[in-house]
């Protein structure tokens, strides 16, 4: 990595928030836009962006259907009320039959499920008819979580939606423009590698730094209170 490259590294994941809230600007101040963090890692870079629009936060609860043998890998995800997006290029290019993936799709249904309890808790969902959606994750690799995102938030009747990240590979970026109405993204790499590459410090992110983040965010909280990251046991 050329000492170019290096410079252009997020520190962590609230660098990037702070970096990526510079470029959206035009979206600050506005009542009528809603910040959604896609947990776990989209939910501390949302809550920047948030804080430095000025913006309500929530979360949108997808899950990745992972191929199995490698997780890593994007075979589609799924989100809240049903909604599934197949990567249709990888099903196809690895032959993955349609009862491996209902199989997987159901062991991340009940995971998706845990994370609503916990993370939201008594805390109604927030309403999204008429509103701006600003859909913010820590880094966008293949794109078919966002899609799923896209897909549930659509069902709602938004006024519009931009999809937020500090780094995705510029081919993603272009798939993306088609399916929203703004994209938003602070580098676009043609060698993407992975997300965790941009950054300097990529530890996963607790369900308990969810959890406080949100807590902050819905009681109105000083923001000089965030809590710091940790690492995942």
């Amino acid at each position: 990595m050329n000492e170019e490259s290096s410079r252009r590294l997020f520190h962590d994941r609230i660098d990037a928030g702070r970096r990526l809230a510079q470029e959206l600007t035009a979206y600050a101040n506005r009542p009528d836009v809603l910040v959604l963090g896609l947990p776990r890692g989209g939910v501390p870079v949302a809550y920047e962006v948030a804080k430095a629009l000025g913006a309500p936060l929530d979360i949108i609860l997808v899950r990745k259907l992972g191929v199995p043998g490698e997780q890593e890998l994007a075979m589609g995800a799924i989100a809240s009320g049903g909604v599934r997006v197949l990567n249709e290029d990888v099903v196809r290019m690895i032959g993955i039959p349609a009862s491996v993936i209902d199989s997987v799709a159901a062991k991340e249904q009940r995971e998706l499920e845990r994370r609503e309890r916990l993370y939201r808790g008594d805390h109604p969902a927030p309403d999204i008819a008429g509103k701006t959606i600003i859909l913010v994750d820590d880094g966008i690799a293949t794109g078919a979580t966002v899609r799923a995102a896209i897909a549930l938030v659509r069902q709602q009747k938004p006024a519009a939606i931009v999809v937020a990240t500090p780094v995705a590979p510029v081919s993603t970026c272009n798939e993306l423009q088609a399916d929203v109405d703004d994209l938003v993204c602070v580098m676009e790499p043609e060698s993407f590698f992975a997300i965790g590459f941009w950054y300097e410090s990529f530890p996963q992110t607790t369900d308990d730094e969810i959890r406080q983040l949100l807590g902050y965010a819905w009681r109105g909280h000083p923001a000089a209170e965030r809590p710091a990251p940790e690492a995942q046991p």
